[in-house]
């Protein structure tokens, strides 16, 4: 059974002077399904929805749904474009250095621009790009848990001593 295609991605996809495709279609839910995805991961998506797609085909329609700004490509410093289908404002990401995870930021100020640069060069802004980098929360609780399991791996040579003294608990 083939999945229900909202009126709206349909409306979507003709506002922006493009053909309703079912390849269009399949990519703009996988990325409304999963934001921030790779073009591979778009690809799986799309090929576990409608089957006998090429991936040159759904290559293309990202091009030409970013291209058209129906969706928007972000590609942080060593990390594979990714694509979201949050547009038409000027909002920022976050990105855990250890997991990739990546989420949404709003714009600290609120407008488009939200940061005015120093020097302009004459140029008319309209966008800022703004990427922080840090540790989600599950991957601090993960280093908090390693960093305890080295420690206690130093002091005791590897092995827990026996007996109860070894139960920090007690």
């Amino acid at each position: 059974m083939a999945p229900v295609t909202p009126p709206d991605l349909e409306a979507l996809l003709r506002g922006h002077g493009l053909q309703v495709t079912a390849q269009r279609l399949a990519v703009l839910r996988a990325v409304a399904a999963r934001p921030h995805s790779t073009a591979d991961d778009v690809d799986k998506a799309v090929r576990a929805e409608i089957g006998a797609v090429s991936r040159q085909a759904v290559y293309d329609a990202l091009g030409i749904l970013t291209d058209k700004g129906a969706l928007r490509r972000i590609q942080p410093a060593g990390s594979p474009a990714r694509y979201e289908d949050r547009v038409g404002d000027n909002h920022h990401h976050l990105i855990c250095r250890t997991c990739g995870r990546m989420v949404d930021v709003d714009c600290a100020v609120g407008e488009t621009p939200c940061l005015t640069a120093a020097d302009d060069s004459a140029y008319e802004i309209d966008e800022a790009e703004v990427i922080y980098w840090g540790r989600c929360p599950e991957c601090l609780v993960a280093a908090g848990a390693d960093a305890g399991q080295g420690q206690r791996a130093r002091t005791t040579g590897g092995e827990a001593p026996a007996g109860p003294a070894a139960d920090p608990t007690q």
